[in-house]
């Protein structure tokens, strides 16, 4: 049985309360900000536009309501805990429905869990989305170590598999015997690693945005469709300077997110443009921008923009990815429509019971469709219960 009173001695209550000399500060930076030139006509294809930015900035600065976004943010329980030397913030919404499926969901960078707040209460409570309640979970929500409140990190080493052994330590504190996961992005590192370390209490891992790598064996890149060729190329050439930055030089990048906010803003707002549907679009367009906001704030406030980025040292340049062998927990795999996972890959390293494929939807599926995202994961859950 769980435990249905999540405060114990090692569990402890959290309330998000910012100080007022933060947000001012935060008010004044933008207010001084020094603004480069750019080159005439480039559009987005050399990052974010000026013109672009500093209407969003100003947004920021003058129309924002913070206040507003942390009272939505403390309408959920939330809670503090430690283990292994690690602080882990997290939310954990019960559902009303007692026999309610215990579900994690793991976000990804440059996310929180404010990615996931348009899709708790369809997953807690159905019933009041017109839902069928055999389909209701209890929700717990982390905050991955070194993302917002989840600090400051234990030290070196925090890979997908630490992080992993963290997690499935904190659904045993809080009791849940067996329990899914669902992850994107970073968390879909993470839940693979999870259902190997505690197979014996994780029912079913749901993922998108996962990723999938030839090994070098023969015959590998032999019979792709022309559509996992295409993601295979996407995956090869698309715009990864981000991606290097964080994974080789994550303290150096810290220094200039932490000290600017327009500079924070301008490297998260990048990755909303370039990784949700449509492309060729705005961040706004896809994502509504005050949640987009309520994100960047967290990683502002909190100061994390190098705590959050070690995650791709570890995985990269420590060379760390989880080689020990094909997953057994039953796997689902959400593509949508700009994921670049490859199936035969896929099917290789985790065993794969469900497949879907979108036509819409991008990384941040949980804030662009999350009627998409709350649709299968009900549809595959109700098949490992």
């Amino acid at each position: 049985m769980a435990n249905t009173n999540t405060t114990t001695p090692d569990i402890r209550p959290f309330h998000i309360d910012i100080p007022q000399t933060q947000l001012d500060d935060l008010h004044a930076r933008l207010a001084a900000t020094r603004w480069p030139d750019e080159l005439p006509g480039v559009g987005w294809s050399r990052g974010v536009p000026v013109a672009y930015l500093k209407e969003l900035a100003e947004y920021w600065r003058t129309t924002y309501d913070w206040r507003a976004q942390e009272a939505s943010l403390n309408k959920f329980p939330q809670y503090m805990t430690t283990l292994d030397d690690q602080n882990l913030h997290f939310l954990h919404v019960r559902s009303p429905e007692p026999d309610a499926t215990p579900l994690m969901l793991l976000h990804g960078w440059p996310g929180s869990v404010v990615d996931f707040l348009d899709v708790i209460g369809p997953l807690s409570d159905p019933r009041a989305y017109g839902g069928n309640p055999a389909d209701a979970f209890h929700l717990v929500v982390p905050s991955l170590p070194g993302f917002a409140f989840s600090t400051p990190l234990a030290g070196p080493g925090m890979n997908a598999a630490k992080m992993a052994t963290l997690l499935t330590g904190l659904m045993s504190r809080l009791g849940y015997g067996r329990y899914g996961v669902h992850g994107y992005d970073t968390g879909a590192w993470v839940a693979p690693a999870m259902g190997k370390q505690d197979p014996e209490h994780l029912t079913g891992i749901h993922v998108h945005g996962l990723l999938t790598f030839p090994v070098g064996v023969e015959g590998e890149m032999d019979g792709l469709t022309e559509a996992e060729q295409r993601r295979w190329d996407r995956m090869q050439n698309f715009n990864d300077g981000y991606l290097q930055c964080n994974s080789k030089r994550p303290q150096t990048v810290g220094y200039a997110l932490t000290d600017s906010p327009v500079g924070q803003l301008a490297w998260i707002v990048e990755k909303f443009k370039e990784h949700s549907f449509p492309e060729d679009g705005l961040p706004e367009d896809s994502i509504d921008r005050d949640h987009m906001l309520t994100g960047i704030s967290l990683y502002w406030f909190t100061a994390t923009a190098a705590s959050a980025a070690q995650i791709y040292y570890e995985e990269i340049s420590a060379a760390t990815w989880d080689l020990s062998g094909r997953g057994t927990a039953p796997t689902a795999v959400l593509l949508t429509a700009n994921d670049v996972a490859i199936r035969p890959w896929a099917e290789r390293d985790h065993n794969v019971v469900r497949w879907t494929e979108l036509d819409r939807g991008g990384h941040f599926l949980a804030m662009e469709a999350p009627d998409l995202l709350v649709d299968d994961v009900r549809a595959f859950f109700r098949t490992v219960r």
